[in-house]
């Protein structure tokens, strides 16, 4: 699920393989890594990751940044 507003783009995935808080920081730490992310939340219990940027973002980047967290994106939620 993606939201588009004036300035920031809010997009919701599913991540696979998160357990607990350490998992969510791994993730959280890697996305935030990106051009243009300004915030991301990581939920392990719903395996949802919440990440809003400047624009919209390419998925198969995002993909490459969790997969370096060491998880697996399953996709937009």
């Amino acid at each position: 699920m993606s939201a588009e507003t004036d300035t920031q783009t809010t997009t919701v995935y599913r991540v696979t393989g998160m357990t607990c808080g350490h998992c969510e920081g791994a993730v959280t730490g890697e996305l935030t890594a990106l051009p243009g992310v300004t915030s991301v939340k990581a939920i392990a219990a719903t395996g949802e990751v919440t990440v809003i940027s400047t624009a919209p973002l390419d998925e198969d980047v995002v993909r490459a940044a969790v997969d370096e967290a060491g998880y697996e994106l399953a996709g937009q939620a």
